[in-house]
């Protein structure tokens, strides 16, 4: 099968919060006259991006084309979620002519690539390109690092040590495996921050990729579509922490999955939220929330003490719960201390 006739699959993948759920409802709805088919793959039980995206399923993507994976590691079972969920997008009576796969922000890329190369499904796909998505503001300030003050401190004391995190090995695996780069929330980060997030990214990039801004998820598809990479090909371009282990492990990343009833004030839950990032240091939280009066659910996404909070649509058939996923490194998330301060 030549190459032509493959269906192409372009890789989304970028830090947690980074914007790839807005970036593919965006391409969802200018679908360049293409039908669309999109693989979600979340870290955690509780899936929100999935729900988000078939909640504004389109005809050229309708919601049966719209997948959801969890628990955050496509690669770790290909055998048993990805290849057939991919085989089954493939059976479709319409078979989809581009597959859109949202990575979790947690996830390294290049094991993901390296599943393309089963041949179950190597003669029928292509990975058309790899997108990263970076948070400008977040990296212009240095926070895909913990502490960087810290990991500097290290550095000086004793070379020989291991300091590199693993929020910057997952941020440096992510940019090195890309065909393109996407500077997210440019608008937030001024003409100084994108500056600076461009220069911490081109020195950690393996060779000269496009480095381009965007916000609120909009940029013409035809940048980032049709790229026609064949990233499964150009393993060896693309260098990863990782390379040489035979598997990966993410026991440095936790999730907890809080249940809640209906929320009084969802400004103090709001401010629980960022308290959460402040005192607790989590990385994420998302989920949605139920506010008792109000008929519409409440859509949140933080990450770390920026917080978004939205009324997305109503609640109807679902039952009216508060559901928020946390995540954080392993050592940050302790799920009573959370709830604790999630209950106020």
């Amino acid at each position: 099968m030549s190459e032509l006739s493959k269906i192409p699959v372009t890789v989304i993948t970028g830090f947690l919060g980074a914007g790839k759920t807005t970036l593919i409802r965006h391409l969802m709805m200018n679908p360049q006259g293409k039908r669309l088919a999109v693989l979600v793959n979340e870290f955690g039980t509780a899936g929100v991006d999935g729900d988000i995206l078939k909640s504004c399923a389109v005809p050229d993507c309708p919601a049966e084309n719209i997948v959801e994976l969890a628990n955050g590691c496509i690669c770790c079972t290909v055998a048993d979620d990805f290849i057939p969920t991919i085989e089954a997008l493939m059976a479709l009576p319409e078979q989809p002519e581009h597959i859109l796969i949202e990575t979790s922000g947690l996830a390294l890329p290049k094991p993901l690539l390296k599943a393309f190369d089963w041949p179950a499904i190597r003669s029928r796909i292509t990975v058309d390109g790899v997108i990263a998505l970076a948070d400008a503001e977040a990296v212009a300030a240095g926070r895909f690092a913990p502490n960087v003050e810290a990991v500097e401190a290290q550095r000086a004391a004793d070379e020989s040590l291991d300091h590199e995190t693993p929020l910057s090995e997952v941020f440096e695996d992510q940019i090195a495996c890309a065909d393109i780069i996407l500077l997210s929330k440019a608008d937030l980060a001024g003409e100084a921050g994108l500056a600076a997030a461009k220069k911490v990214i081109e020195a950690e990039t393996p060779r000269t990729l496009p480095i381009l801004p965007m916000s609120e998820g909009v940029i013409d598809p035809r940048v980032i579509l049709g790229l026609n990479a064949a990233a499964e090909d150009d393993l060896e371009a693309r260098p990863s922490h990782h390379d040489g282990h035979h598997d990966h492990e993410h026991d440095d990343f936790d999730s907890v999955v809080i249940d809640l009833p209906e929320v009084e004030d969802p400004d103090a839950l709001q401010a629980a939220i960022i308290r959460l990032a402040r005192e607790q240091h989590v990385l994420r939280v998302k989920g949605y929330v139920a506010v008792k009066g109000k008929p519409m659910r409440m859509l949140v996404q933080a990450v770390g003490e920026r917080l978004r909070a939205q009324y997305d649509r109503p609640w109807g058939d679902t039952p009216r719960q508060t559901q928020l996923v946390v995540i954080g490194e392993h050592h940050d998330i302790d799920p009573a201390a959370i709830r604790a301060v999630l209950e106020g």
